[in-house]
């Protein structure tokens, strides 16, 4: 197993790395309020993040990642362009696994830039693909924008959309709620007598929830159970999105292919295809670049483009050596309605140390 002083050698050979780059090195404190995150994000994230609290500050996290201190920092007081890149520890709670760390060593490169988004991915890509070059890695991309595109040129309600939206990053959620509003799942006995009119209770309120709340829930479930289903073919188009998996040339003839019944999804096909002429000019080989719809929906929650990842090969027990994406609407929800087209990756030094000792 590395050392820590070996794994903090390798973190700032990368970092220095990325400077070399034209990347402002900087370093978020460990401790970050709470309440940011909390708000992107609700209570699910303190089933991730180790939280802490005192009288002065309030509710903190020790840092479960760097990207949106960074954001904030950015949009904040930073130039336009700028790069950043950033090495230190990470916290994640690992109750579900304990095989995996709960806290290890991130090393990052961040690219907030209007000019050309395609090249800005295609630039963190190549860097983060050349500092793993001499490894057994297998990288994987995709784009969460394209189911983005799908939900919001669906013909359903807006609350509807909403609720996929918030859930895409939870794909058996997604998948029920899909299921649920294409009526393919059948409406329990108690929401039926719920929707009728046919529950009443005697008992005390108890919690947050005031009657006027609970009353305006029930006619926001009345509202959506007259909402037509989702067409049949709608669900079946969703379907064959997420079925795509193949090399990036090939996936991108099926894209187009399905684009015609889905033309909601023309523009972030051009996307891809524009990120992958850009891929190419930074060297990358990307007739063997695998392109997976489905790939980044178990990540972080602000992607909403571009993501990747590389993985060893032949060692599905390990995390991923390195994950990215972009996150273009981060910077509207940390800017204030001031925004600017980002993207970054992060690197995790002490696996890629273990497969260079073949651990």
């Amino acid at each position: 197993m590395p050392t820590r002083a070996e794994v903090n050698a390798r973190a700032a050979a990368l970092r220095a790395g990325f400077e070399r780059h034209g990347a402002q090195a900087v370093e978020p404190p460990i401790l970050q309020p709470a309440d940011t995150l909390l708000d992107l994000y609700g209570e699910d994230i303190r089933a991730r993040a180790y939280v802490t609290s005192d009288a002065l500050r309030g509710e903190q996290m020790l840092r479960p990642d760097f990207t949106v201190p960074v954001v904030q920092m950015h949009m904040a007081h930073g130039a336009d362009p700028a790069r950043y890149t950033y090495a230190g520890e990470v916290f994640r709670r690992q109750e579900r696994d304990p095989s995996r760390a709960n806290e290890y060593v991130q090393v990052g490169y961040e690219v907030f830039e209007r000019d050309d988004p395609a090249a800005s991915d295609a630039e963190v890509f190549a860097l983060i693909s050349a500092a793993l070059a001499d490894l057994p890695v297998r990288a994987v991309t995709g784009d969460i924008g394209m189911l983005m595109a799908v939900v919001n040129g669906l013909n359903t309600s807006d609350i509807r959309k909403s609720a996929l939206m918030r859930h895409i990053w939870r794909p058996r959620r997604f998948r029920a709620l899909l299921e649920q509003f294409a009526g393919r799942k059948p409406v329990s006995a108690a929401r039926q007598a719920l929707l009728a009119g046919e529950v009443t209770s005697g008992a005390p309120l108890v919690g947050a929830r005031r009657q006027h709340e609970i009353d305006a829930r029930i006619e926001v479930l009345k509202a959506d159970a007259a909402e037509p289903p989702i067409a049949a073919k709608d669900v079946d188009l969703i379907d064959a999105l997420l079925d795509i998996s193949a090399p990036l040339p090939d996936a991108l003839g099926r894209l187009h292919d399905l684009s015609v019944d889905l033309p909601a999804i023309v523009p972030a096909v051009a996307r891809v295809a524009a990120r992958k002429e850009a891929l190419k000019e930074r060297g990358v080989d990307v007739g063997g670049l695998m392109f997976d719809a489905n790939y980044g929906r178990t990540s972080m929650e602000y992607y909403d483009g571009f993501v990747f990842g590389f993985r060893a090969a032949g060692r599905a027990d390990l995390p991923p050596l390195a994950t990215g994406g972009r996150y273009d609407a981060l910077t509207r929800r940390l800017g204030g309605g001031r925004e600017i087209p980002a993207v970054g990756g992060v690197m995790r030094p002490c696996l890629m140390l273990l497969l260079e000792e073949g651990l």
